[in-house]
């Protein structure tokens, strides 16, 4: 991990490096990496939710200011929990999302989809004998 005052002592961009500063926690913390030269940031929502805090708040906030600041470093939903919060990170803002593999799964299954795949075979089994 490179902290803030590594990255304001040298300058990765002009080396091509792409940077990504992590366990961002607050929208200030994101601010100062991208204006450090950070081409990402990695806000963890999912902590901020264990301590009753909004996560998504933190996200939009980021996406807010880089916006209106024409920042150019990248979101980075960090600490992703279901799919609620992909959801909402993606209407957020965030650019990417680290996705835990049992989230992904998540976001596959609905049970109409389920259903409709069953519907869709029996319909082939009635039309065509197999």
């Amino acid at each position: 991990q490179i902290v803030f005052y590594q990255m304001l002592q040298l300058d990765y961009t002009k080396e091509g490096i792409k940077t990504n500063v992590t366990l961002i926690f607050s929208a200030v913390q994101a601010l100062l990496a991208a204006r450090a030269g950070a081409s990402y940031v990695s806000p963890f929502l999912g902590r901020l939710d264990d301590i009753g805090s909004e996560g998504i708040k933190l996200i939009e906030d980021i996406a807010e200011i880089f916006a209106i600041h024409d920042i150019d470093a990248e979101i980075i939903s960090a600490s992703v929990r279901n799919p609620i919060h992909v959801l909402d990170c993606a209407k957020a803002g965030s650019n990417i999302a680290t996705i835990p593999y049992n989230v992904i799964v998540q976001m596959i299954k609905h049970p109409l989809t389920d259903k409709g795949i069953e519907k869709f075979k029996e319909d082939y089994r009635n039309a065509f004998g197999k």
